[in-house]
């Protein structure tokens, strides 16, 4: 399942991967598949990209859904024994809770290794090239979405400080802001200056905390 994430829509249609996501803190992995993974990873945690080792994620390219499906089943099915229990901090509404496996990732990267070949199939082998690659297509459309953002935090912080949509929105642009970092992709080239001061200056971290 798909649910609608905290960042800007960035869009991906017409694919569908298969995704390893292993968790950064202990030997525990999430697989599945998805249309657009962007979308998929930041229901399952809205920084995921500081929850999740990127570098040990995977990302196979399935090309159909029914592609997808099927592969996803044969990891269910090789790696039954070794389910575990989803992470607390995983929400529920992210119907993340299934697929979920410890100790496996050398196997499930080497199975995934075999289906690439087999099939003709690309194997992303690190996560970390894919998401810059993915916000760098997207990054032009980082200025002007800051902006209408931070406009609506700077009517907010002057009317209606409590406002609890503020909150979620300021949280979105941090973290957005964030991500673009972990990517290893400078920000100031691409936000107006009044976003670049709002970003440097830590105390709106806090403001509607």
């Amino acid at each position: 399942m798909e649910e609608d994430s905290p960042y800007p829509r960035f869009a991906s249609r017409g694919k569908a991967y298969v995704y390893v996501l292993p968790c950064r803190d202990e030997d525990l992995l999430k697989v599945g598949f998805s249309r657009d993974p962007f979308t998929r990873f930041s229901t399952l945690h809205r920084r995921f990209f500081d929850f999740f080792d990127l570098e040990r994620g995977l990302l196979l390219d399935a090309e159909r859904v029914v592609h997808a499906r099927r592969i996803e089943r044969r990891l269910i099915e090789t790696f039954r024994e070794q389910r575990a229990m989803a992470p607390l901090v995983v929400p529920a509404s992210a119907a993340g809770h299934t697929e979920w496996y410890r100790g496996v990732h050398a196997d499930v990267a080497a199975l995934l290794e075999d289906i690439a070949s087999a099939e003709g199939l690309n194997l992303s082998r690190s996560l970390n090239p894919w998401l810059r690659a993915y916000l760098e297509a997207r990054a032009d459309l980082l200025y002007d979405w800051s902006t209408r953002i931070l406009d609506t935090l700077d009517w907010a912080a002057h009317n209606s400080p409590d406002d609890p949509d503020a909150k979620r929105l300021r949280t979105a642009l941090i973290d957005t802001l964030d991500m673009f970092v972990a990517a290893g992709l400078a920000v100031e080239p691409r936000l107006p200056q009044r976003v670049i001061d709002w970003y440097a200056n830590g105390q709106h971290r806090h403001l509607f905390d």
